[in-house]
């Protein structure tokens, strides 16, 4: 078989002296802006960031941690405990974030403040709460698993592809 390379299109024409002139200047013009910008920029704080982080979600932990030592002091079994600090800290992620004052953690604070579970509960009353203007259900019903849903899906999915190795393979 005959090899086909694809023909190019019909040739560009040759661009003019002005034309060169007027891209080569374009071209400076965006390099020294972009120096401009470099130098103006501010630079992130990657170890402070990184500490505020760190100290924020492991206060989120400790108060998850207090609460289950409560719940286990009140004659709770281990499981149910950690049932109830789970059901407690998403009602607490999701009530901050109804009063606004998770957003401003979560600047501060960062991934230290996504990754707990609540965040979780962050992710899921965020957007239900910017489009409830839009009403309950094309609103907030159609938004509420906007972020979350995927990680749920994917979540579910896996655990039962999980499930079903570890069952035919005992």
């Amino acid at each position: 078989m005959a090899d086909q390379t694809k023909q190019p299109g019909p040739p560009k024409k040759p661009l003019t002296l002005a034309e060169q002139i007027s891209q080569q200047r374009q071209e400076y013009e965006q390099q020294v802006y972009q120096k401009l910008v470099d130098q103006v920029k501010p630079k992130p704080k990657v170890l402070v960031n990184a500490l505020n982080a760190f100290w924020v979600g492991g206060v989120i932990c400790a108060i998850g941690q207090i609460i289950t030592l409560a719940f286990r002091s009140g004659g709770l079994p281990p499981q149910d405990a950690a049932n109830a600090t789970t059901m407690v800290m998403v009602f607490l992620g999701a009530f901050l974030t109804g009063l606004g004052v998770y957003d401003q953690i979560g600047k501060f604070a960062g991934a230290g403040s996504i990754i707990p579970i609540t965040g979780f509960a962050n992710s899921i009353v965020s957007p239900a709460l910017e489009f409830k203007r839009e009403g309950f259900v094309f609103g907030v019903g159609a938004r509420l698993f906007m972020v979350a849903g995927p990680v749920i899906i994917y979540g579910l999915v896996t655990s039962v592809i999980v499930g079903l190795i570890a069952y035919l393979t005992s």
